[in-house]
């Protein structure tokens, strides 16, 4: 099974969340409709800009809680590593 740790953004500069699972498809629908009250719907931080998979959940889990140390220039330096435009990545993972 593969786990997933992800960061959503409401915009390019915007707030940005962190989070693990193991259905990254579904837990991300779950962000973008607001099924859960709470930081991501409160702040409409719905774009997944970034993600790397997982084997185990220890090694998604311990990532997760590395990243949410980093200072902010960081994780947006991770980002756009990957995705300099900061596109929402959503669509292509639902493929």
């Amino acid at each position: 099974m593969a786990y997933y740790v992800y960061i959503l953004a409401s915009r390019k500069d915007g707030a940005i969340y962190i989070g693990v699972t193991n259905d990254i498809v579904r837990r991300i629908y779950e962000h973008r409709i607001k099924a859960v009250p709470g930081f991501t719907s409160k702040y409409n931080i719905t774009r997944l800009v970034w993600f790397e998979i997982y084997d185990d959940p220890i090694s998604a889990i311990s990532r997760e809680k590395e990243l949410k140390k980093w200072k902010r220039a960081w994780k947006m330096q991770l980002i756009e590593t990957q995705n300099p435009q900061w596109d929402d990545l959503y669509e292509s993972i639902c493929t």
